[in-house]
């Protein structure tokens, strides 16, 4: 049966620093809706209603363009061990940019990973747990390390021309957070 909470309770911010994978949804008023799985050290309980994590660069940027023009989030947790449950939090996102003041004070919250982009902030509304009975039960094996490999054999330029020829655009067409920014010059 699920339970609706109104603030993260602790035994459910334990249970989510320990998940390997977590996923977001988000959508436009109109478009697409979008899926994304995230891993890794990512994903911070801020406070009771608080949660953040570390975007990372990736091959669009669809959660970010998103929550710029509508700002709704779900987020998913499941448990895929002995203990079945599937948690959904949700909220408004927004994006927090590199280099202004709260991404410089959020990001000492989150190991330092190769192709940082930005960080994904969300205040949640409602927090709900249901059983996860038909969640099939798998082990983690080990976290996989391909994204920031390739991030890591980059300059912070290139890094940044990546990012102003891959994610300028949502794939329906609408501008990313980094449609208003220009690559730096260093």
């Amino acid at each position: 049966m699920a339970k609706f909470f109104e603030t993260i309770p602790n035994n459910i911010a334990e249970f989510i620093a320990k998940q390997p994978i977590f996923f977001i949804a988000t959508a436009c008023p109109s478009g697409r809706i979008n899926l994304s799985p995230k891993g890794m050290d990512t994903f911070r309980v801020l406070g009771p209603n608080d949660v953040a994590y570390l975007d990372l660069t990736g091959s669009g940027n669809e959660t970010a363009t998103h929550l710029t023009r509508d700002g709704r989030a779900t987020l998913m947790f499941c448990s895929f061990g002995s203990a079945p449950l599937i948690l959904r939090l949700y909220g408004t996102g927004r994006v927090i940019k590199r280099g202004c003041e709260e991404y410089d004070s959020l990001i000492e919250s989150f190991p330092r990973l190769a192709g940082e982009r930005q960080i994904i902030r969300v205040r949640v509304d409602s927090v709900q747990t249901s059983c996860g009975y038909a969640v099939p039960r798998m082990e983690f094996v080990e976290p996989r390390t391909k994204l920031v490999d390739w991030a890591a054999d980059k300059s912070q330029q290139e890094i940044e021309t990546y990012w102003h020829t891959k994610n300028m655009k949502s794939i329906d067409g609408f501008p990313t957070p980094f449609a208003n920014d220009s690559p730096s010059s260093g």
